[in-house]
C-alpha cells in the first residue's frame, strides 16, 4: 500500500523535532490549565470547599485513564494502519473543538435538592471539558508512539519530561498570570483559542508521522519499525502492580496533602496548585534522566520530612509553635520527595518503547485508584482524614519491597568474597546500619500515626465524615468542672454548649454576649432601652445553633446550611435550636446560592432582615466567595435600610478586614471593628466586622466602649470579586 504523502516534499528535521515537542508541550500546558479554571469556576457553586478540588482531581485522574486507554487501543488496533489511525483521532479532535467554549452553563448550578455533590460535580465536568479533556490526555502517548516510530533511534520518554515541564507551567502561571489578570470567563474563552491552536500543530505532528509511514513504505521495508521489536522482553505482572501501586501511593499522597493544607488555610488555586506542581516535578525529575533520581539522598531526605510531618500532625497544629508557612513547607517537602521516590523507582523499571502506551495506562489507573480511594472508598472507612496514614505506611512497605531483594543480593555477595577483602566486612556493617535505621524509622512511623489517630479520637463522642469535611463532638471538662460539648471541624471548633440546665442556654465561644455580636443584639433599636420588636435574623453557617439563644419570642431566625450533617449535629447533640423561644427555619445549601434563589422567588424584594451573619468556616479555611463583591450586593438586597451585616472573621492565619471595609465604603455604610476576650471560660476570643447605616446602634458601640482599632488606620486597597481575589495580601 502506498501512501500520497511521499510525493510531498518532506518537512525539515528541526520543523518535525519541534512539531512534536510543541504537541506534547500545548496538550500537557492546556491539560492542566484546565484544572483550576474549571474548579475554580465551579468553586462557589459547592460551597468553597476543599473537596471541590479533590472531586475535579478524581475527574481529570479518570479522565486521564480513558485517554491513556484510548491512545494504547489505536495504536495497538490500528498500529500499521496510519491513515485511519490519524483520521479516527481527528474526527474526535474535530468533535471536541465544535463543544467549546467550556464555560460552565450557570443553570448547572446545584440545587438544595443535590445530595451527592461529588456525583454533581464530575457530572458537570463531563459535560463541559469532558471531550476535550480525554482527547489533551492521549495526546502525550499518542504523540510519544508516533515520535517512537519516526525517530526509532530516540528514547520518546524525554518528551515525557518536556509534557511535565508544560504542565508545570500551566499550574505556576495560573495564580501568578491568568487569575491574577483575566477575569474567569475570558480564561475559559482563552483556554478554548488555545485548543485549537494545539489541534492545527498536532494536525502538522499528523502529517509528519504519515509522511514517515509512506517513506517506510516505499522502500519495502519488512517492517514498520527499523529496529526489531520481537527482540523486547515483555513485562511481567509485577511490573505492572508496581507501576499500578507506586502510582496509587502518589496520587493518595497528593490528595491527602492537599486537603490537610486546604481546609486549615484556604480553599484557594495556589493552595491547590502548589502540591500538584511538586507532584509534576518529581515526574520532570525522574522521568528525564535516570541518574537525577539517587536513592542515597532521595531515601533519607523521604524519611526526614515525613518525620515532620508525623511530629507535625501530634502537636495538632498549634499556631504557636508551628506557624502556617512552616506547616506549607513541611507538608510540601514530604509530598515533593514521597512522589519522587515512587515516580523514581517507576522509573528504574519501566520498559522499552514498544511497550510505552501501556506502561502510561498503567500510571493513568495508579493515579485514578488513588483519587478513588481518596474519594470513594476512605469517607466509609474512616470517620476523619486517615489516607494521609495510609499513604505514609504504602510507600514504605512498597519501598520496602522494592529495595528488599537487591539489599538480601549485595549481603550475599559481600559474604561470598575473600576473608581478606576489608570492603566486604565494611559493606555488611554498612548494610546493617542502614537496615537498623530502616526498621527504627519504620517503627517510629507506626507509632507516630498510630499516637496520632488515638489522641485525635480522645473524647470524641461522634464523629462523622462527609463530602464538606469532618465533624467531631468532644465531650471536655472546665476548670470549673462542668461538662460541655464542642463542634469541631477540621482543626475548628465551631461552638460548645454546657451540659448544666443553667448554662446550657448561655451563648458561648465566638458568641458569648460580650462579643461583637453578642453587642450587636445588646444594643440593636429593636432590643435597647426595653424594646423588644421582633428581629428577623439570617445566619450563613449553622454551627451547633449558638446564635439562638439570641431569639426572644415572635423572633425569626433563618440558618443557611451547606453540610446536612452540621444540621443532624446541631439537632442530635446540642439542644440551642430546641430551646429557641423564636421560630427557626433551616435551609439546605451553600447561603449564597440559597439567597439568590429567594431574591428571585420573592421577586427582588429580599427577605428585609434586620440582622445577616456570615459565620461559614471550615477550618481556617476562607469562604472567598461569601467575601466577593458579587456576594455584598447579594447581602445588601436582602437586607433593611438600617439592617446590619455582622462578619466573624476570627482567623489565625489571615486578616479579612480590609476586603470588608472596602465593601462597605462602595456604598458608604460605615464598618467597625468588634473584639471579645475569654469570659470565664464561657466565651472565646474573637473578631467581628460590623457593618451598618444604623446609626443609633453605631453611636451605642462607641458610647460602651465596644469598638477596637483597624490593624490599619486606612484599608488597604483589597477588592474581591467572583472573578479575582488573592489571599497573599491579606497574610498576617
Amino acid at each position: 500500500m502506498t501512501y500520497p504523502f511521499h510525493q510531498q516534499a518532506p518537512l525539515a528535521e528541526p520543523v518535525k523535532m519541534t512539531t512534536f515537542i510543541l504537541s506534547v508541550f500545548s496538550s500537557a500546558f492546556l491539560l492542566f490549565q484546565v484544572q483550576p479554571i474549571i474548579a475554580r469556576f465551579i468553586l462557589p457553586w459547592y460551597g468553597g470547599s476543599s473537596s471541590v478540588w479533590s472531586a475535579c482531581m478524581l475527574f481529570f485522574q479518570l479522565g486521564l485513564v480513558v485517554g491513556y486507554a484510548y491512545a494504547h487501543l489505536i495504536v495497538t488496533v490500528f498500529r500499521d494502519r496510519r491513515v485511519l489511525q490519524i483520521g479516527i483521532h481527528f474526527a474526535l479532535l474535530f468533535l471536541a473543538v465544535i463543544t467549546l467554549p467550556i464555560t460552565p452553563d450557570p443553570s448547572m448550578k446545584p440545587g438544595a435538592e443535590e445530595t451527592l455533590p461529588l456525583l454533581g460535580i464530575i457530572r458537570l465536568l463531563v459535560q463541559t471539558v469532558g471531550i476535550p479533556y480525554v482527547i489533551l490526555a492521549a495526546s502525550g502517548p499518542l504523540v510519544q508512539h508516533w515520535f517512537s516510530r519516526v525517530y526509532p533511534d530516540r528514547s520518546p520518554f524525554r518528551l515525557y519530561a518536556v509534557s511535565n515541564v508544560g504542565s508545570l507551567l500551566a499550574l505556576l502561571s495560573y495564580p501568578f498570570l491568568f487569575e491574577v489578570y483575566l477575569t474567569v470567563s475570558r480564561q475559559s474563552m482563552l483556554w478554548s483559542l488555545g485548543f485549537v491552536v494545539y489541534a492545527l500543530v498536532l494536525g502538522v505532528a499528523g502529517f509528519v508521522y504519515l509522511q514517515a509511514g509512506a517513506m517506510v513504505n516505499t522502500t519495502n521495508s519488512e517492517s514498520p519499525d527499523p529496529i526489531s521489536e520481537k527482540r523486547d522482553i515483555a513485562p511481567g505482572f509485577t511490573h505492572y502492580l508496581r507501576w499500578i501501586l507506586f502510582s496509587a501511593c502518589g496520587s493518595i499522597l497528593l490528595l491527602a496533602v492537599t486537603n490537610q493544607i486546604c481546609q486549615d488555610v484556604a480553599v484557594v488555586p495556589f493552595l491547590w496548585i502548589l502540591p500538584l506542581a511538586l507532584y509534576l516535578l518529581s515526574f520532570i525529575i525522574a522521568f528525564d534522566r535516570a541518574r537525577w533520581y539517587f536513592r542515597p539522598i532521595a531515601v533519607p531526605a523521604l524519611a526526614v520530612s515525613v518525620g515532620l510531618v508525623i511530629i507535625l500532625l501530634n502537636r495538632f497544629f498549634e499556631s504557636v509553635h508551628w506557624p502556617m508557612v512552616g506547616q506549607i513547607v513541611i507538608f510540601c517537602s514530604a509530598l515533593f520527595f514521597s512522589c519522587l521516590v515512587c515516580h523514581g523507582e517507576i522509573v528504574r523499571i519501566k520498559p522499552t518503547s514498544r511497550f510505552l502506551t501501556q506502561f502510561y495506562l498503567a500510571i493513568s489507573v495508579g493515579g485514578a485508584l488513588g483519587g478513588i480511594f481518596v474519594n470513594l472508598v476512605a469517607p466509609h472507612l474512616f470517620d476523619s482524614y486517615y489516607e494521609l496514614h495510609i499513604g505514609i505506611l504504602l510507600l514504605a512497605t512498597l519501598l520496602t519491597w522494592q529495595v528488599l531483594p537487591q539489599f538480601i543480593s549485595s549481603c550475599r555477595r559481600s559474604q561470598g568474597q575473600s576473608g581478606t577483602e576489608t570492603s566486604a566486612p565494611s559493606r555488611l556493617a554498612l548494610a546493617a546500619v542502614a537496615g537498623i535505621l530502616w526498621c527504627g524509622a519504620m517503627g517510629f512511623a507506626v507509632f507516630g500515626l498510630h499516637t496520632h489517630i488515638q489522641n485525635d479520637k480522645e473524647g470524641v463522642t461522634f464523629s462523622s465524615r462527609g463530602f464538606f469535611g469532618v465533624l467531631k463532638v468532644k465531650e471536655s471538662r472546665a476548670l470549673t468542672g462542668q461538662t460541655y460539648h464542642t463542634l469541631i471541624h477540621g482543626q475548628i471548633h465551631h461552638g460548645m454548649q454546657f451540659e448544666d440546665l443553667g448554662l446550657s442556654k448561655i451563648p458561648t465561644s465566638y458568641f458569648a454576649r460580650q462579643s461583637g455580636i453578642g453587642s450587636t443584639f445588646e444594643f440593636i433599636p429593636q432590643r435597647f432601652d426595653g424594646n423588644n420588636e421582633p428581629l428577623h435574623v439570617g445566619v450563613i453557617g449553622l454551627g451547633v445553633g449558638t446564635l439562638a439563644a439570641y431569639a426572644r419570642p415572635g423572633d425569626r431566625f433563618r440558618f443557611y446550611e451547606i453540610n446536612p450533617q452540621v444540621i443532624e449535629v446541631a439537632h442530635s447533640h446540642f439542644t440551642y435550636l430546641k430551646d429557641c423561644q423564636g421560630e427557626v427555619v433551616n435551609v439546605l445549601g451553600d447561603g449564597r446560592i440559597s439567597l439568590e434563589q429567594e431574591l428571585v422567588q420573592s421577586s427582588g424584594s429580599g427577605n428585609a432582615f434586620d440582622i445577616l451573619i456570615i459565620d461559614a468556616f471550615s477550618g481556617d479555611s476562607i469562604p472567598m466567595h461569601l467575601l466577593t463583591a458579587e456576594a455584598f450586593d447579594l447581602y445588601l438586597r436582602h437586607m433593611k435600610e438600617d439592617g446590619v451585616l455582622a462578619f466573624h472573621i476570627t482567623n489565625k492565619h489571615v486578616d479579612l478586614s480590609d476586603p470588608l471595609r472596602k465593601h462597605a465604603g462602595r456604598y458608604r455604610w460605615g464598618s467597625m471593628r468588634l473584639g471579645s476576650n475569654p469570659e470565664n471560660g464561657i466565651g472565646s476570643a474573637a473578631e467581628w466586622v460590623i457593618i451598618t447605616r444604623n446609626y443609633p446602634l453605631i453611636d451605642r458601640f462607641f458610647q460602651n466602649d465596644r469598638i477596637y482599632h483597624w490593624k490599619h488606620e486606612k484599608p488597604r486597597d483589597i477588592l474581591w470579586t467572583d472573578n479575582f481575589g488573592n489571599v497573599f495580601k491579606v497574610l498576617k
